[in-house]
């Protein structure tokens, strides 16, 4: 897979080189990162990407020209989309990443300062957050991006069953985890994971999805009810 990222600071992505899923699959060749400087495609001697904003207000607005340049320089993959890195964008879902993996090629569109102009909006398929806050830049959204999607795909993780039952893979969160020592500072690993019985074992990292989801993310448990619920409407009909 390709990402293409349009950036005004590419050394932030010297991260992924020590990020072990991204290094691997950069390593075996499954992935390819392609940063794009939004510097060097500036207007002037001195490179301009940003401007005042019409109608005044504080800060800097990234200019529409520089980034439609860099966005008109990279080869498209027929099977690709343009994400564009906003607060004002759709929250980050798990399945977002999943949809995402069967692409040839993820352009990302880095925002910064205020933010950009209205116009380059048009360049994007999605507009992405992975929050509700505001970071200084559109760079570490963009790693996290990569770094989600990466690990979907086939031979980037050692063992690919360890996506199964993980966080926001299901509509549960991911049951607890022990190893070795069996006891540490008085807590001891529960007797059923060391009782060689999978069958009970199995029951209970269910139960425990279940009760560790309903204390956390009750909205979770709710939302799989009105899904189920809506589909066996839809097959009565």
């Amino acid at each position: 897979m390709n990402f293409d990222v349009i950036t005004l600071f590419p050394k932030a992505f010297e991260l992924i080189n020590n990020l072990g899923v991204i290094t691997r699959a950069l390593e075996k060749n499954l992935i390819n990162v392609n940063l794009h400087d939004l510097r060097e495609y500036g207007e002037g001697s001195y490179r301009q990407v940003d401007d005042k904003p019409y109608g005044g207000g504080s800060g800097m607005v990234l200019k529409p020209e520089p980034i439609y340049k860099a966005h008109d320089s990279i080869n498209k993959m027929k099977n690709s989309k343009t994400l564009l890195m906003t607060p004002q964008g759709k929250v980050l879902k798990q399945s977002d990443l999943l949809r995402w993996s069967s692409l040839d090629q993820l352009i990302i569109i880095c925002g910064q300062y205020e933010g950009f102009d209205e116009r380059v909006r048009y360049l994007a398929d999605e507009e992405i957050s992975i929050g509700d806050y505001v970071l200084s830049g559109g760079e570490i959204p963009a790693i996290s991006i990569i770094n989600g999607l990466t690990r979907l795909l086939p031979g980037t993780l050692g063992d690919a069953g360890s996506l199964i039952d993980e966080s926001h893979n299901s509509s549960l969160l991911e049951y607890p985890h022990y190893t070795r020592p069996l006891i540490f500072k008085n807590m001891k690993v529960p007797d059923i994971l060391v009782s060689g019985n999978h069958k009970e074992i199995k029951l209970w990292r269910k139960q425990k999805m279940l009760e560790r989801t309903a204390e956390r993310r009750i909205d979770l448990i709710s939302k799989k009810k009105n899904e189920n619920s809506k589909n066996k409407k839809n097959k009565k009909i």
